[in-house]
């Protein structure tokens, strides 16, 4: 019989923080399921510490996967067929040995109702070839495996070795046939996992997925903290509430890229929208400056499929949210809807439905910098309402 998570008791579920006891919640890339938290790992950075469990290294269930799965599908900011999912994103890595059976259940599950949305999974653990037959068997889910690889060798700041992600890749790709891989290449750090020999073995791993993407590092204010607190080499002087990934590193990635490296991408809706050969569901396609590294064939998918919503569009997809909102309509531009009074989640929920940005008026999205951090990038660089040139 399967190992499974142990179920917490109501007395203490409600002892966790109370993001903790989310079990749903809208993220960037997705609606994320996280009824199974904790995690031996221990990567220092990570987003364990901004929910308050980063003590909880054994992984427990809130719920029964039946019980979860009815809670995802029946959330108000679901939609059938369209919005994408992230299982075990957030709080425990869903290959280790006690959570993978869940994350099979969970994703048979939603295969069974022949729902067709796009479902990210997310992991650096041990994918084995009898992991990847179960995954072929799935039918309708449009099944993505995100493998994160760094390459970062200091055990303090990344106890788990790359080279398990690595031989996951490898194996995971190889073995792929209704699912998709990703080379998940994150977090990027200066002086860290940065050196020519980084980002030659990044280029040669990429040969190995279906496309990859690149990203920095979410820097936060609990996250300082922590390596603060453990004496760890701060990898910035600031924090940031996005991804940090420095002007320079980013034209190095680029430039090593350019030089016999697979398919590269900035976002990871755009990486996996092409290993499905659709349109980026985020609808990045209206910000032209991240499309410039794309492929050809993709950029004429996403240009299909681009269609700027109006006013009165937007407003009647807000009237589904729960709050049913009257959404302030500030601008609509061919890169992105700017609307103000609504928080992340909505925002998300919009976007997904209509397949275009929907940004918050008091965050900019900066020309170039598109959702990053402004550390390590010019303090001059224009914003998305000013002209580039």
């Amino acid at each position: 019989m399967p190992v499974t998570v142990p179920l917490l008791t109501r007395e203490q579920i409600a002892r966790l923080p109370e993001r903790a006891r989310e079990v749903v919640e809208y993220r960037k890339s997705g609606l994320s399921l996280n009824h199974i938290q904790g995690c031996p790992l221990d990567c220092a950075y990570c987003i364990r510490h901004t929910y308050g469990v980063w003590d909880m290294t054994q992984p427990r269930a809130l719920m029964s996967d039946d019980d979860a799965v009815r809670e995802l599908i029946s959330h108000p900011y679901f939609q059938p067929d369209k919005t994408p999912i992230q299982i075990f994103n957030r709080a425990t890595d869903p290959f280790l040995p006690r959570v993978k059976e869940h994350l099979f259940a969970v994703l048979e599950a939603l295969d069974a109702l022949g729902l067709t949305n796009h479902v990210l999974v997310i992991t650096r653990y041990r994918i084995d070839p009898e992991d990847c037959a179960r995954l072929n068997r799935l039918r309708s889910i449009r099944l993505t495996l995100l493998i994160t690889y760094s390459g970062i060798s200091d055990e303090r700041i990344e106890p788990v070795k790359s080279s398990i992600a690595e031989t996951s890749l490898k194996t995971a790709f190889e073995h792929a046939d209704r699912y998709r891989v990703i080379l998940y290449w994150r977090p990027l750090v200066p002086g860290l996992n940065d050196s020519p020999e980084h980002l030659a073995k990044a280029v040669e791993l990429s040969h190995h997925a279906h496309a990859t993407v690149f990203t920095g590092l979410f820097y936060r204010g609990e996250i300082a903290d922590y390596y603060k607190a453990n004496n760890l080499p701060e990898p910035y002087s600031d924090t940031a509430r996005r991804k940090i990934v420095p002007e320079t590193l980013e034209r190095r990635v680029l430039e090593t890229f350019a030089d016999g490296g697979g398919p590269l991408f900035r976002k990871t809706s755009c990486s996996v929208s092409f290993a499905h050969q659709v349109a980026d569901y985020n609808g990045h396609y209206g910000i032209r400056e991240l499309c410039d590294i794309c492929p050809a064939k993709q950029l004429a998918i996403c240009s299909d499929a681009h269609q700027i919503p109006g006013t009165e569009a937007i407003r009647a997809l807000a009237q589904r949210l729960p709050e049913r909102k009257d959404v302030e309509v500030v601008e609509i531009t061919e890169r992105a809807a700017i609307v103000a009074g609504l928080d992340e989640q909505p925002r998300y929920f919009l976007q997904h439905g209509l397949g275009f940005q929907v940004h918050d008026q008091r965050h900019p999205h900066k020309h170039r910098l598109h959702g990053r951090a402004d550390l390590g990038w010019d303090p001059a660089t224009p914003s998305d309402t000013e002209d580039p040139s």
